[in-house]
């Protein structure tokens, strides 16, 4: 499975990159969605404006629990979870990432997931990765840009 985020934006782009965007489902900067290795043709194509890399399961239960939305902008809690038929956001995650269940498959569930941008940034979103940019093929580096965009959200919170 791949995580792909939007990092730049898509203003005056070529249809083919836009075509690419919406297919691909990425609307916005900052948001991620998570994709079988079959669609990399889509992702090639949006190679400079996309970060994207192979996702483990650990960080795929964790967008899953933190930052997953069901129609009508719910959290999936475990209320959710067991209308759904699931025990646990561990079970879901790794019958997603086994590929014996799809986004598509579960009904109400949103395939885009809503990042914070990164604490302490991307670096540069002009510069492919190996040149200590933002963009291209990240690799097992993606889950720790996933990490840090989930860290970015919890700097505005304050405890009451």
């Amino acid at each position: 499975m791949l995580a792909v985020i939007k990092v730049r934006g898509s203003n005056k782009t070529e249809i083919g990159i836009k075509m690419a965007f919406r297919e691909l489902r990425l609307t916005r900067n900052n948001h991620l969605v998570v994709v079988p290795e079959g669609q990399l043709g889509q992702i090639k194509k949006a190679k400079d404006y996309v970060a994207w890399g192979e996702i483990d399961e650990e960080h795929l239960e964790k967008l899953l629990r933190e930052k997953g939305r069901m129609v009508g902008e719910k959290p999936i809690n475990d209320n959710v979870l067991k209308e759904l038929g699931f025990e646990s956001h561990k079970e879901m995650a790794s019958k997603l990432f086994d590929g014996t269940l799809k986004f598509k498959d579960v009904p109400g569930l949103k395939p885009v997931f809503r990042m914070n941008p990164p604490r302490k940034g991307y670096g540069s979103t002009r510069r492919p990765y190996k040149l200590k940019g933002a963009l291209g093929y990240m690799g097992k580096d993606i889950n720790g840009l996933i990490d840090r965009m989930l860290e970015g959200g919890e700097l505005g919170k304050t405890e009451n």
